[in-house]
């Protein structure tokens, strides 16, 4: 059987759901190509993983290879498809972890942060559906996994320019299934409901953590599970679908 190749946006942590995900694939034999922008996370009030990408592609080995790329280009969603077929040959699935998310609030927003939240979430997003669609030869079994973080299902009051933009990526999922399904290509999206890659202040863990009736946040590895399963052949038949896995999730009190 060739072995098969993917390309993860959203790499830089090792606590993120793009590590997991990284993690989980190259277990199953994947070849893949990371992407990230390590100084984003950096410049968060949880901080980044200096040693992270690094870290990561040693525990993965020859599986693995890392390209840095700053989704705000216009021109980084085909160079990345482009560098993971210049790279194995081929390309069978995008994983599209990668979020821009501040803090955006009613009465304190800002153009240009909403430009780049739609910009990151949306526009890149929707430049890799057209960049994987184009380079994909397989004819089947290829994948596109989009996330999302359940915006339909409750409001986000301090992030209205992040919770816009991930409605619009659930969105791209519907509009985007029936017309690569041709092309032997599904397209879903993941909601991990909140997860633990420890953006959240003791105090904000323990409040949430109470919302769930198994008493636990979901972890990255909850939802690199759930992409493995969208990447499997078993998975052939589902598309345009966003999967809310949330672990029961109790938004409303």
């Amino acid at each position: 059987m060739t072995q098969r190749v993917a390309l993860v946006t959203g790499v830089s942590r090792r606590i993120g759901i793009g590590a997991a995900v990284a993690r989980t694939l190259a277990a199953d034999g994947w070849r893949l190509l990371l992407s990230g922008l390590p100084e984003f996370d950096e410049a968060q009030p949880y901080g980044g993983d200096p040693d992270g990408v690094a870290a990561l592609l040693g525990e993965l080995g020859d599986a693995a290879s890392y390209q840095r790329a700053d989704l705000l280009d216009p021109a980084a969603p085909a160079a990345l498809v482009g560098e993971a077929v210049r790279r194995h040959g081929r390309l069978d699935a995008v994983v599209a972890v990668h979020a821009y998310s501040t803090h955006t609030s009613l009465g304190a927003l800002d153009a240009a942060e909403i430009d780049r939240h739609l910009l990151v979430n949306v526009r890149a997003t929707l430049l890799l559906a057209e960049a994987f669609a184009a380079a994909f030869t397989a004819g089947s079994d290829g994948r596109l996994v989009l996330f999302s973080s359940g915006q339909r299902l409750g409001p986000m009051p301090g992030e209205l320019a992040y919770a816009a933009s991930k409605a619009a990526v659930e969105n791209l999922t519907v509009q985007l299934a029936p017309l690569l399904m041709p092309t032997g290509i599904t397209v879903n999206c993941v909601n991990p409901g909140p997860t633990d890659t420890g953006y959240a202040p003791p105090e904000v863990h323990e409040a949430v953590a109470r919302l769930f009736p198994g008493g636990r946040w979901g972890s990255p590895q909850d939802a690199a599970r759930l992409v493995r399963f969208l990447c499997s052949p078993d998975a052939g038949w589902i598309t345009g679908q966003v999967i809310d896995s949330e672990g029961g999730f109790r938004r409303h009190v």
